[in-house]
């Protein structure tokens, strides 16, 4: 989308902004450095981990909900827009 936006004469983010997620390393590194929104991979998965195992060997498990706080990393793909 970065790319072919930028081929078609339009501007990131003067015309479009644009937010990825995971913020993968090509996201800094693109044309123009893409906004992304970061989970904590390690924490996502040591907690996965560790609920599994449980599982595995405990019989009085209790499956439950675990939320992560993600974090928006602002780069050019999205500066200066409202």
């Amino acid at each position: 989308l970065l790319q072919q936006t930028i081929s078609s004469g339009r501007t990131v983010p003067g015309d479009l902004a644009i937010v990825g997620y995971d913020d993968i390393e090509f996201a800094a590194a693109a044309a123009v450095p893409l906004s992304s929104v970061r989970q904590p991979r390690q924490d996502l998965g040591r907690r996965a981990a560790e609920l599994l195992l449980d599982e595995v060997g405990n019989p009085d498990h209790q499956h439950e909900q675990v939320v992560f706080t993600p974090e928006l990393v602002a780069r050019a793909s999205t500066l200066g827009r409202p």
